[in-house]
C-alpha cells in the first residue's frame, strides 16, 4: 500500500512538473513576442533579426523571406533603409507603434515547439518637421491592424526563438479619413522577388488581402470545447467578387505573356 502510495506521488509530481514546464514556456514565448514589438517600436533590427532561428521565414504582405539572410534583407535592406536612414534605433519623428495584443500561446506536446495567436494595432507616421525629398518620407500618418500566426522552437540552449512569423496586416487607413476611405491597395502588395528586389522575399505569396477585403487568417488551434477547426462562411457576393478578381488577375497575366 505504501509502495502504491509512493508511485502516485511521483507520478502527480511529475504531471505537475510537466504543467509547469508548459505554463513557464507559455510566458517565455508570450515575452518573446512583446520584446519583438518593443524592438520594432524602436527600430532596433539587428536586435530583432537575432530572435529568429537560422532556418526562419517570415511571411509578410505577399511575400516569404527564408533563413537568417532572408529575415536580415526583410528588416535591415528593407525596413532600415527606408524608415529610418539605415540606423539602427528611432529616428526623430518617426513613429511606428506595434503594442502586441490577445496573444493565445499554444505549446505542443514536443516541448520545443510554439504557435501564438496575436493582434497588432499599430500607429505609424511622419511629422511634418522630418520629411525628406523621397515619396515615402513625405509627412504621413495612419493606422494598421494585423494579426500573427506565429511558430516558435526551443533551442538546445533551452531558449525559445521565432521560427516562423506569419504576420498579415488586414487593413490601413488614413489617420484624419478613417478605415471607411481606405483604397482597395492602400499600400502596394510585394511584387518582386530577391535579387530582382534587392529587399525582395524568396517567394510570393498569392492568397493574400486587404481591407475592404475581409477574410479569416486560419487559427493555429482547435476550437477549446468542440475540438473542431474553427472556419468561417464566406458570404456569396464576396466569393463572387473574389472569383472576378481572379479571373481579370489571369487574364492580365495572360496579356503579359502574351
Amino acid at each position: 500500500m505504501a509502495e502504491t502510495s509512493v508511485e502516485a506521488l511521483a507520478a502527480k509530481v511529475e504531471e505537475l512538473e510537466a504543467r509547469l514546464q508548459r505554463r513557464e514556456d507559455e510566458i517565455d514565448v508570450r515575452n518573446l513576442q512583446y520584446l519583438y514589438g518593443y524592438l520594432i517600436d524602436k527600430c532596433m533590427y539587428d536586435q530583432v533579426v537575432d530572435l529568429f532561428t537560422d532556418d526562419a521565414e517570415v511571411r509578410f504582405f505577399g511575400g516569404v523571406w527564408k533563413g537568417k539572410e532572408g529575415v536580415r534583407r526583410l528588416y535591415v535592406d528593407r525596413f532600415r533603409k527606408r524608415f529610418t536612414h539605415d540606423t539602427n534605433g528611432p529616428v526623430d519623428g518617426f513613429l511606428l507603434d506595434h503594442p502586441q495584443l490577445q496573444t493565445i500561446v499554444t505549446i505542443e506536446p514536443d516541448g520545443r515547439t510554439a504557435r501564438l495567436r496575436g493582434r497588432s494595432t499599430m500607429q505609424a507616421g511622419r511629422h511634418k518637421d522630418y520629411e525628406g525629398d523621397a515619396p515615402h518620407l513625405k509627412k504621413r500618418q495612419w493606422w494598421e491592424g494585423g494579426l500573427y500566426e506565429n511558430t516558435f522552437k526551443k533551442g538546445d540552449d533551452g531558449k525559445w526563438r521565432i521560427h516562423v512569423l506569419n504576420y498579415f496586416p488586414h487593413w490601413h487607413a488614413d489617420f484624419d479619413k478613417g478605415w471607411a476611405e481606405t483604397d482597395p491597395e492602400y499600400t502596394p502588395f510585394i511584387r518582386e522577388t530577391y535579387p530582382a528586389d534587392p529587399a525582395g522575399p524568396d517567394e510570393l505569396i498569392d492568397d493574400h488581402w486587404l481591407w475592404p477585403t475581409h477574410k479569416l487568417l486560419p487559427f493555429h488551434m482547435k476550437h477549446p470545447i468542440t475540438g473542431e477547426e474553427m472556419v468561417a462562411e464566406r458570404w456569396e457576393g464576396d466569393a463572387k467578387r473574389d472569383a472576378e478578381r481572379i479571373r481579370k488577375k489571369a487574364e492580365a497575366a495572360a496579356a503579359v505573356t502574351g
